[in-house]
């Protein structure tokens, strides 16, 4: 009778350790799928800013070659002092907004740099080409990629 007795003592010794160790494993388990979800979110956020970005670059090379099928009325040709307010606005190409400064102080002819010295009567004009999106499930994050062109010219001044 004392073995009938001792066994069920043991069973419910039994029981709880059970319970602990299912106690155990269910905040293991929680714990790893907080830590998945957390993962989920820096992947999605990555993506997002690359998708962003390569939308960015490709807003980029289309305003650049608007501009340049434009010919003689591209705004690449504006001096500084042609464009209002100093910033030429080129509106929006899809989620991007494009806009212009042309860096040239004053009306004279600068050279262009590069590593071997200029050719007379070619000088540069200058632009700085600043293109922004903003990204995101609601929209909160911006990126912006500025760009330069530095672009050949005949110079006014013929002495150059």
């Amino acid at each position: 009778m004392a073995y009938i007795t001792l066994a069920k003592r043991q069973q419910g010794v039994v029981l709880i350790v059970a319970l602990i160790m299912v106690v155990a494993v269910t905040g293991i388990a929680v714990t790893l799928m907080s830590s998945s979800s957390i993962d989920i979110k820096i992947t999605n956020a990555a993506q997002e800013r690359e998708a962003a970005e390569n939308e960015l670059i490709g807003t980029v090379q289309r305003v650049i070659a608007n501009q340049a099928a434009a010919g003689a009325n591209s705004a690449f040709f504006k001096r500084a002092s042609a464009i209002p307010g100093g910033v030429h606005d080129f509106g929006n190409i899809g989620d991007a907004s494009s806009s212009m400064v042309n860096l040239n102080n004053g009306p004279s002819d600068i050279p262009c740099p590069r590593k071997f010295n200029f050719t007379a009567g070619v000088s540069c004009n200058m632009l700085q080409i600043d293109t922004s999106i903003t990204y995101g499930s609601k929209s909160n994050h911006t990126l912006t990629i500025t760009t330069g062109v530095a672009q050949e010219m005949v110079g006014r001044n013929s002495g150059r």
